[in-house]
């Protein structure tokens, strides 16, 4: 049985069933590294400098910057320059509401 209540997907309902699952995949894909993870919970938070994120997540700057340019071509995440910093903040409204799932599944009521 399908999510939809029927007994079998058409041909056109299975293509988009296995689009969404191949666009979920990547979506998980993206978040399941632990210092995605991180950056993301923190970004829940608000906007964050470059920088700020490395204090926050006690790792130096090359690694913060190679997890972000990996959320950042996910399109989870975008980035702005002011000056010299970069700020980011979660772009995708899905990052955000798995990022509270997460946090309530996980670290809520401790």
């Amino acid at each position: 049985m399908t999510p939809t209540g029927s007994s079998a997907p058409s041909a056109v309902e299975l293509d988009e069933m296995t689009a969404s699952a191949q666009q979920a995949a990547s979506f998980l894909k993206a978040i399941s590294h632990e210092g995605r993870l991180l950056i993301l919970c923190h970004l829940a938070a608000g906007e964050k400098s470059v920088t700020e994120l490395e204090h926050l997540l006690s790792a130096r700057q090359a690694a913060v910057s190679q997890q972000l340019a990996r959320l950042r071509l996910e399109g989870l995440v975008a980035s702005r320059r002011e000056g010299k910093a970069i700020y980011y903040a979660i772009a995708d409204p899905r990052a955000r509401r798995m990022i509270e799932t997460v946090y309530d599944l996980f670290c809520g009521d401790r």
